[in-house]
C-alpha cells in the first residue's frame, strides 16, 4: 500500500483469464506501439499506477493489473503464491500480446514481472520489450523473512516503516480489516518465492533501485543482470523502497524513452 502518486507479435490466445477482472486501462491508447503492463506491489492495486497511465506518451499503452482480493475484486479469493498468480497474470494478459509489451514490477511486482516474462518466452516464443524491476531483489537472491506471520500490528508496523501507507488509512480499522488480509497474503507471496534455476531471458532488463531501501541491497539490485542474455541497465536512486514518490518524472522519461528506442530497433 501507498499513498504515492505518479505526478507485434501476434498470439494464440489459450483459454485466456476474464481479462475484464485483470486489466485496467486508464486511458486506453489501442493505436500505440508498445503497452506497458504494470504489475502493483505487496497490497497495491492497479490506481496505484493511474499517474503513470496519464503521464505516458500516446505511443504506449498502459495497462495496470488488479490482483484478487482488493477494491472491486475484494471477495475473490487471495492468491498467496508467486508461480500461481504468474500462471494466472500470463493468461490474463495473452489477448494483448498482439504488439511488444514491457512490464514495470515495483518491489513483489519486480519477481511476478519476472516469472510472466518467462512464461511468455517458454510458453509463447515472445521477448518482451524491456523489464523494469523496481525496488526488489534479484530472483536469484533470497532472503529469509517471515513478515507474513506478525499479528496485524506487526505487519502495520512494516508497512509504516517502509513508507509505505498513509498512516491515515492505517488508523482506519474498517479499512484495515479490508486491505490487512489481501497485504499479508502478498508478502506471503513474496517472502515464500523460491527462485527455480532456468534459461535466462531475453529480454532487455532495467534494474531501479533506491540508495537507502532496507530491502535491497545494491549488489542484489545488480543482480539482475544474471537473468538476462539481453541488454541490461541499472539506476540508483535517493530514497527507501518508495524512492520513486520523489522521482517519478525521471522514471516515466526513462521508460518511455527506453520503449521509444525499441520500436525503433
Amino acid at each position: 500500500m501507498s499513498n504515492f502518486r505518479w505526478k507485434e507479435r501476434p498470439t494464440v490466445i489459450d483459454n485466456p483469464e476474464d481479462n475484464g477482472l485483470w486489466v485496467r486501462r486508464f486511458h486506453p491508447r489501442p493505436d500505440a506501439a508498445t503497452r506497458l503492463v504494470c504489475l502493483p506491489h505487496a497490497g497495491g492495486s492497479a490506481s496505484f499506477y493511474f499517474p503513470v497511465s496519464q503521464a505516458m506518451p500516446a505511443d504506449v499503452d498502459v495497462i495496470c493489473l488488479q490482483y484478487p482480493g482488493r477494491q472491486d475484486r475484494r471477495t475473490e479469493p487471495l492468491i498467496d503464491n508467486i508461480p500461481e498468480l504468474a500462471d494466472r497474470v500470463f493468461a490474463a494478459l495473452l489477448p494483448w500480446a498482439d504488439r511488444p509489451l514491457a512490464f514495470f514490477g515495483h518491489s513483489m511486482g519486480a519477481t511476478l514481472g519476472f516469472e510472466v516474462a518467462r512464461r511468455f518466452e517458454r510458453e509463447k516464443g515472445i521477448v518482451l520489450a524491456g523489464l523494469f524491476a523496481s525496488a526488489r531483489r534479484a530472483p536469484s537472491r533470497p532472503r529469509h523473512e517471515t513478515v507474513h506471520q506478525r499479528d496485524d500490528d506487526g505487519l502495520i508496523a512494516e508497512l509504516k516503516g517502509l513508507s509505505g501507507t498513509d498512516t491515515q488509512l492505517l488508523g482506519d480499522e474498517e479499512i484495515l480489516r479490508m486491505v490487512l488480509p489481501a497485504i499479508r497474503a502478498d508478502y506471503h507471496a513474496a517472502e515464500t518465492y523460491t527462485y527455480e534455476p532456468g534459461e535466462p531471458l531475453h529480454c532487455p532488463v532495467t534494474a531501479l533501485t533506491g540508495d537507502d531501501d532496507p530491502k535491497v541491497t545494491l549488489e542484489e539490485a545488480r543482480a539482475w543482470a544474471e537473468h538476462t542474455e539481453g541488454p541490461f541497465d541499472f539506476h540508483v536512486y535517493p530514497g527507501g523502497h518508495f524512492y520513486l514518490a520523489a522521482h517519478q518524472k525521471a522514471l516515466n522519461t526513462l521508460m518511455a524513452d527506453h520503449l521509444r528506442a525499441r520500436q525503433g530497433a
